[in-house]
């Protein structure tokens, strides 16, 4: 009696937490199942010790089956299988399969990249002191971190990106002052979420700061409770290849170089064959792949790109079609400042740009060349994000905004 009580105990807790971490950190399992964003933060935070938790439960059952008489074979070994699904699944999905590139992230000339790069495939740039680099969407889809010691430009600066949001944005990778071991752990509202190792902490990609950061009472966008505590972003844009080509010659462009063990080279094809297929329904069906959404908003179809910044509390986006009917240049106030939003067809690339000028721009090129000086990029621009992805995590934000602000209310209120 006590060897099945210890049995199916031991059963229970352990296919219970293997249950869980297959539903919060299993990735794909979120194509069939809704995930509460608290409950995958709460597994991200303590990952390891439910798994300690879940994998003990099992040695219990296991002894109690083999020593004490508890329970029949074919439920220990149904158990087993059940287990080696439910924790290894996520685990070699997670830690092997979407292992980044934080630190040692290969980068090439352009004239290599060329052989497995089209003219016209959407890059994703980082650049400083004239040190350019490209990240290919194809490219930087499994790894999601990329970077490297020798820095960008003498900048500590990596990229990380999110298909799902199909955001790609770079950071520097500390937070008061501590650089982050930062690793890839799940998604969530279709964006990325990382960890700090040392801390534990979760880290949504598009806000960059740890969720024990997080100011729950804010007003308006999420923020930190303290402006130091979060990744500073760093002026990050998209344009094609070719345009990259054209703007920086001597520019680098990173690889996804395939690894030289066989089992991971074979596993990060399964990864891509798999991210790929589900990438694709991504950007072509209005539905979400993953519909782990807290909101909706039908103001511009789910899978428009928007441009969208956030300046303080403010919020604003833009769509590269509404920019090229104003002819090629919008000007704005966000959060109190200024900004040019300016597209540059011959280097095919929408930025957008702090205006100090007090005057309005009315030409601006994709150097920040304009008629008013030279402007400087906005940090905070997500390029080419979904927009059902950026109204998730900004839901107050004005969609292509004209003008000064107070000019927009007296306009709202007409």
């Amino acid at each position: 009696m006590a060897g099945n009580i210890i049995f199916a105990l031991g059963l229970l807790v352990s296919l219970g937490i293997g249950f869980v971490y297959f539903r919060d950190l299993g990735d794909v399992s979120q194509m069939l199942l809704k995930v509460k964003r608290e409950n995958m933060i709460r597994f991200i935070r303590h990952e390891y010790r439910l798994i300690a938790v879940g994998l003990g439960g099992f040695l219990v059952a296991t002894l109690a089956h083999f020593l004490l008489g508890g329970g029949p074979f074919w439920l220990w070994l149904v158990g087993a299988m059940l287990v080696l699904v439910l924790y290894g699944f996520p685990y070699v999905w997670v830690h092997l399969g979407l292992r980044n590139q934080l630190n040692d992230a290969a980068f090439f000339p352009i004239s290599e990249a060329r052989k497995y790069i089209g003219p016209t495939a959407p890059v994703i740039v980082i650049e400083n002191n004239g040190h350019a680099r490209a990240h290919p969407d194809a490219q930087i889809m499994r790894p999601h971190l990329a970077g490297n010691a020798d820095g960008l430009g003498g900048e500590d600066i990596v990229m990380t990106f999110c298909a799902m949001a199909n955001l790609g944005q770079g950071y520097a990778p500390r937070i008061e002052g501590n650089r982050l071991d930062l690793e890839v752990l799940a998604q969530h509202g279709n964006n990325l979420i990382l960890r700090d190792n040392e801390t534990g902490e979760p880290i949504q990609q598009i806000y960059g700061f740890r969720e024990a950061d997080r100011d729950a009472d804010a007003d308006g966008p999420a923020c930190p409770l303290r402006p130091e505590a979060k990744m500073q972003p760093w002026p990050t844009f998209r344009m094609t290849f070719r345009g990259f080509q054209k703007a920086y010659p001597d520019g680098e462009v990173y690889m996804n170089v395939p690894s030289s063990n066989p089992l991971l080279r074979l596993l990060d094809m399964v990864t891509e064959i798999t991210f790929g297929w589900g990438i694709a329904r991504q950007h072509q069906e209005d539905a979400p792949v993953m519909d782990n959404m807290d909101r909706s908003d039908d103001r511009l179809p789910n899978k428009t790109y928007v441009w969208g910044i956030t300046i303080g509390q403010d919020a604003a986006c833009w769509t590269d079609d509404f920019v090229v009917e104003n002819n090629w240049i919008v000007n704005a106030n966000v959060g109190g400042r200024d900004v040019v939003v300016s597209l540059d067809p011959k280097y095919e690339s929408l930025g957008v740009w702090y205006n100090d000028s007090g005057q309005p721009v009315t030409r601006c090129d994709f150097w920040g060349m304009s008629d008013r000086g030279k402007l400087q990029r906005v940090e905070t621009l997500r390029a080419g994000i979904f927009w059902h992805v950026w109204s998730e995590f900004f839901p107050e934000t004005d969609i292509n905004r004209v003008g000064p602000r107070a000019q927009q209310a007296d306009e709202a209120a007409e």
